[in-house]
C-alpha cells in the first residue's frame, strides 16, 4: 500500500501504541477513501472523442499574497475527510511564508492556499488562509501540517530584523479551519520545543503524534496531542533525538534538523539534517521514552545538498528537497531527490535553474490526482503541482 496514504488518509489506532492491527485498519480506510474518490471522479463528464491528454497537468502559481510576504517554506495538503464549511477543504494546498515583503527572514506572517484544479494566483494575489496579527512577531516555518478533525498546525520562529542575532525560540500555532488562532504551544523545556522548523503528523482522530524538528537545539521531539472539537492540547512531550548539527548560514539564516517522515509500519522516523547533509532514522519513534544521538545514518553526501523537507512517495521511497545551503553544486540546483529508505539513490529533478529554490514539499491525495506532488520554489516565490499517475 502506498505510504502516501499517511500524508492524507491518517490511520486510526486505539491508545498511543502502533500495532499491526491498527496499521492494517488504517490502510483499509485509505483504500476505501481512494475508491470513494475514484467513484466520484468517474461521474465527471468526459468527452469520449477527447481521449487522453498529451500535455502534463502541471500547475505553477505564485505564493505571494497581497501583503507581499516572500520565501515560501512549508507545504501541506488538506486531507480527505477534513470537515467542510470552513475556509479550506479537502485537496486545498497550504503554503507558509517565512519572509515579509522586504524579504527579511523570520518575519513572514501568512499562510496562503491554492485550490487544486482551480485558478492560479498571479503574483501578489495568493488567497490568504491565515494572516498573523497578535501575538507578534511572526516567522512561519516549514513546520506545517493539517489534522483531519479540522485544525492546521504551523511553526513560528521569528526574528525582529531578519538576522540570526534576533531569532527567537518560537512556538507552534494551532488554527481552526477558518484560519483563526485557537491555541499557542510555546517553546519550552516542558514541550521540548526550541525553534520548531518542520513537523510531521501521525493522525489517529481524537489523538495524534506530532513529530517536530528543532533548529535551535538540534533536536527532534514527539508531542502527544489530544484533539477535541474546538481545541488541540498537548498531553505529553518527549525529546527522542539530539546531536544534529546547528550552524548559522548566510543563505538560509540557520541550518539544523528539518524534514521529517514517519513510517508507522516500522515505527521509524526519518530526519533530514541539513547541517549534517544527511538522512537519519530514529527507531521506535512513536514509543521511545529517551533521546538517541541522531539515530542510524541512512544517507550522507553524494546527491544530498543540504536536504530540507522530507516526505514519502507513493512507491515507498523518500523524497528530499535539496536547499543548496550545504554541498551546493551549480550543475544540480534546487533538486528534489528520490531514494529508498535504505539510502539508495533513485533519481532527481530540479524545480529551478538557480540554487536555493527547493524547500517545502508534500505528497498527498487531491481531486486532481490520486497522488500529487507539491513543491515550492523559493527563487520565484511560487509553487508547483504535479498530479501523478496512479
Amino acid at each position: 500500500m502506498p505510504f502516501a496514504t499517511f500524508a492524507t488518509d491518517k490511520s486510526r489506532a486505539a491508545g498511543g501504541g502502533i500495532s499491526r492491527t491498527a496499521v492494517a485498519v488504517g490502510t483499509g480506510l485509505g483504500v476505501l477513501r481512494r475508491i470513494a474518490l475514484a467513484a466520484t471522479l468517474a461521474l465527471l463528464p468526459v468527452s469520449p472523442a477527447a481521449g487522453f491528454a498529451f500535455l502534463p497537468q502541471i500547475v505553477m502559481s505564485s505564493t505571494v499574497p497581497p501583503l507581499g510576504d516572500l520565501n515560501p517554506y512549508g507545504v501541506a495538503i488538506v486531507p480527505f475527510g477534513f470537515p467542510s464549511g470552513g475556509s479550506i477543504n479537502f485537496g486545498d494546498i497550504l503554503i507558509s511564508n517565512f519572509n515579509n515583503s522586504n524579504n527579511l527572514q523570520g518575519t513572514g506572517s501568512t499562510i496562503v492556499k491554492l485550490t487544486a484544479g482551480g485558478a492560479i494566483a498571479p503574483n501578489g494575489s495568493a488567497t490568504v488562509f491565515f494572516q498573523g496579527s497578535t501575538p507578534a512577531p511572526f516567522g512561519l516555518t516549514t513546520a506545517l501540517g493539517v489534522l483531519e478533525k479540522g485544525f492546521v498546525i504551523v511553526g513560528n520562529v521569528p526574528t525582529t530584523d531578519g538576522t540570526l542575532g534576533t531569532i527567537q525560540s518560537g512556538s507552534l500555532f494551532v488554527l481552526d479551519r477558518f484560519g483563526t488562532l485557537v491555541n499557542v504551544i510555546p517553546a519550552s523545556p516542558a514541550n521540548t520545543l526550541n525553534g520548531p522548523w518542520d513537523l510531521t503528523i501521525f493522525d489517529q482522530g481524537d489523538t495524534a503524534l506530532l513529530f517536530v524538528s528543532n533548529v535551535l537545539s538540534g533536536t527532534v521531539s514527539r508531542l502527544e496531542l489530544s484533539v477535541g472539537a474546538d481545541s488541540v492540547t498537548v498531553s505529553g512531550a518527549t525529546q527522542i533525538a539530539s546531536g544534529y548539527t546547528v550552524a548559522p548560514n548566510a543563505a538560509a539564516l540557520i541550518v539544523g534538523p528539518t524534514g521529517l517522515a514517519f513510517n508507522p509500519f516500522r515505527n521509524i522516523l526519518y530526519v533530514a539534517s541539513t547541517g549534517d547533509n544527511a538522512i537519519f532514522a530514529i527507531d521506535n519513534a512513536a514509543t521511545a521514552t529517551h533521546s538517541v544521538t541522531q539515530g542510524s545514518l541512512i544517507m550522507q553526501g553524494g546527491e544530498l545538498r543540504g536536504p530540507l523537507a522530507l516526505a514519502f512517495a507513493p512507491n515507498g521511497h523518500l523524497l528530499a528537497a535539496n536547499g543548496d545551503a550545504v554541498n551546493a553544486d551549480p550543475t544540480h540546483p534546487s533538486e528534489i531527490v528520490e531514494f529508498t529508505p535504505n539510502g539508495q539513490f533513485v533519481t532527481q529533478f530540479n524545480v529551478d535553474s538557480g540554487q536555493g529554490g527547493a524547500f517545502g514539499l508534500a505528497v498527498g491525495l487531491t481531486p486532481v490526482g490520486f497522488d500529487t506532488l507539491v513543491v515550492v520554489d523559493d527563487v520565484t516565490n511560487s509553487m508547483e503541482i504535479y498530479p501523478l499517475t496512479p
